[in-house]
């Protein structure tokens, strides 16, 4: 009797010995060291929209609308945070639903928990995976505005921000990203975003731009940047994040990441360069705002290829970016008319389709096994996943975009009216002006009170600075 006592008291305090292993095994799963790189590539990505996007776009605009540019980087930031952790995950990597959707198993975060979940990521928490993909959705959406600057209602820019996240983007990631995407299954490669980032943003904010109708004044009064240390500060955080943005789409700190890295960094330099010479040669001089843009022209075209070429390849990817972006911004726009504000079709959706097809081009399985071989590496089949994955997403990006906007004209007005135009949107749609100390010589604030009172602040400025 004594025996068997004995043997099943040992054998409990085995077991209680053993349930501290099982629960170190269950949580090895999960690698450290990826998580936190993960978790940092997520936080880099965020600066990309603020202060990246936010102080880049906001320099470019006119000093009076300088506060309502950057405040649409701000509002976005937290409207698709919100969207994102109530359905749009769900939406973008949910268990697929025909190849075009997620469903809403996990509406609210229901069940993306600490544990990994193999079919994305087997080293990092679903909770690492779920808040990295979330920052894409937040600087798509923040990329648009370029297109529309200064003259959108802030209201409608509030809802087509969610509705086109919701419509638009959370498909598209869910074709190209997500397990069973029909895009995904294609064979189609975009590594960090060509398509579904780039693509899609440059193309809806061409649309945008067109229903919206230009800018008054455009074409015949001077519309320059009003800060350009900002909008260099701006690309400068852009470059410094996008490295987040490439090298922590390969999930994990390795190999691959170091490679995604190293081209991106090429990619961008080259850009800048290309463009920089390119107007250099036009018009005799290399511009500041020339080189910023160059810079991010090449980390738009690098995007999708980033985790399948080499340096060599990233350097012709870049070459050929920032003179192809130069080209769209400087001779297309100008000959067909239309007010791409801040240049988002020229940049991104230009070179975000360069990119893509590009990846078509220069992929090789020597960088990473799990892609495909391109053209150049003696497979040009590669080309037609690619092609389709332009085409399908320039069509899917614009007639949505085209569909919302309708949509949300129907019920509210889209464009802010003449008189508050003229005045900036700074003033008329958020009673503030970023330089009012300057301006006016009045205490901080007074700006605000004489929007609200009605008083014609444009005017008073123009006498006190008399």
């Amino acid at each position: 009797m004594c025996k068997k006592v004995s043997r099943a008291g040992l054998i409990f305090v085995l077991l209680l010995l053993a349930m501290p292993a099982l629960a170190w095994a269950d949580e090895a799963k999960v690698d450290t060291g990826d998580t936190a790189f993960v978790l940092l590539s997520a936080a880099l990505v965020m600066i990309m929209t603020l202060p990246g996007v936010a102080l880049f776009y906001g320099g470019m605009v006119r000093r009076k609308n300088v506060l309502s540019t950057i405040m649409q980087s701000l509002f976005i930031m937290a409207l698709v945070s919100v969207q994102w952790v109530l359905f749009g995950y769900s939406l973008a990597f949910g268990p697929d639903k025909g190849g075009l959707i997620g469903d809403l198993s996990w509406l609210g975060l229901n069940g993306v928990g600490q544990e990994p979940n193999p079919d994305y990521s087997a080293t990092i928490p679903h909770l690492s995976f779920m808040a990295f993909q979330m920052m894409f959705a937040v600087i798509t959406a923040a990329l648009i505005t370029g297109s529309f600057a200064e003259r959108m209602r802030f209201s409608a820019f509030a809802l087509f921000t969610l509705l086109w996240t919701t419509l638009v983007y959370d498909p598209l990631a869910h074709w190209v990203w997500g397990l069973g995407g029909w895009l995904r299954e294609l064979g189609a490669l975009d590594f960090a975003g060509g398509t579904v980032v780039h693509i899609s943003s440059g193309v809806s904010g061409l649309v945008a731009a067109l229903v919206l109708g230009r800018r008054r004044g455009y074409g015949t009064e001077p519309m320059l940047p009003h800060n350009l240390p900002l909008t260099v500060l701006g690309a400068a955080l852009l470059w410094f994040g996008w490295f987040g943005f490439n090298a922590g789409s390969a999930l994990s700190a390795g190999g691959l990441a170091a490679s995604a890295f190293v081209v991106t960094n090429t990619a961008a330099a080259a850009a800048a360069l290309s463009w920089v010479f390119a107007e250099w040669v036009r018009h005799g001089k290399p511009t500041v705002l020339g080189a910023a843009s160059g810079l991010v022209a090449g980390l738009v075209a690098i995007t999708p290829a980033s985790g399948f070429v080499g340096p060599l390849p990233a350097l012709i990817i870049g070459l050929v970016a920032g003179v192809l972006c130069y080209l769209a911004v400087s001779v297309v726009k100008a000959k067909l008319g239309y007010d791409d504000s801040l240049d988002a079709f020229g940049v991104h959706g230009v070179g975000g389709t360069w990119g893509a097809l590009a990846t078509g081009l220069f992929a090789s399985k020597a960088v990473n096994p799990a892609g495909a071989d391109g053209l150049f590496f003696g497979n040009p089949a590669q080309m037609w996943p690619q092609f389709i994955g332009v085409v399908a997403t320039w069509a899917f990006a614009a007639v949505l975009t085209l569909i919302i906007l309708k949509l949300i004209g129907a019920v509210l007005p889209l464009r802010v009216s003449a008189e508050e135009e003229e005045q900036g949107l700074d003033l008329t749609l958020h009673g503030e002006d970023a330089y009012s100390d300057m301006v006016l010589g009045a205490p901080m604030g007074r700006t605000a009170a004489m929007a609200a009172a009605g008083e014609p602040v444009v005017a008073r400025a123009r006498e006190v600075k008399a």
